[in-house]
């Protein structure tokens, strides 16, 4: 597998409302305000499907400003000069390159570039590849398309590495989910 590709778009969060008179949209971050990777990429790209009520939108915009505000992120786009125009967007899910991010700490990883990995046990038996990871509250859970429930936990997994396409963990097939 090859590493991660840096122009690859993930979403990060969604367009709820316009903020004030002048253009700026306020953002829903899918993982919270302190995600700061929105505050910090230089363009977003913008995609809502078309439905009765609105257009559809798949475009890139150039951000003006971006912050933290409150339990989410405010936005001025370049282009967009009023609140009609900030409206417009209302829905859209925002996404930025992936080569936005900042670099993991050293022993993290990003879950999005878990995402295919295949998993393999210390004894090297496949236990399928990554199709997700969830989170609630006790630990995170890796997915895998064997069916595989996996707590993404330092006890259980002995290495991730991306970059590589792989992650190795202390689990056995037959353990039961």
């Amino acid at each position: 597998m090859a590493p991660p590709d840096p122009n690859r778009v993930i979403p990060l969060g969604r367009v709820i409302d316009a903020w004030g008179v002048r253009g700026w949209v306020k953002v829903e971050p899918y993982a919270g305000a302190s995600d700061t990777t929105l505050t910090r990429a230089p363009k977003w790209h913008m995609a809502r499907p078309s439905s009765p009520a609105h257009a559809s939108i798949d475009t890139w915009l150039q951000i003006e400003r971006a912050r933290r505000h409150s339990a989410g992120v405010v936005a001025k786009p370049v282009g967009c000069e009023d609140r009609a125009a900030a409206e417009a967007l209302k829905g859209t899910e925002v996404g930025v390159r992936r080569s936005d991010f900042p670099p993991p700490r050293a022993g993290e990883v990003y879950w999005v570039d878990l995402l295919g990995c295949a998993v393999f046990n210390t004894e090297g038996v496949s236990l399928g590849s990554v199709t997700g990871m969830d989170d609630h509250g006790a630990h995170p859970i890796l997915h895998t398309d064997a069916g595989m429930l996996i707590p993404y936990v330092d006890a259980y997994v002995v290495d991730a590495l991306p970059e590589e396409g792989r992650i190795v963990v202390d689990w056995q097939a037959d353990w039961s989910n």
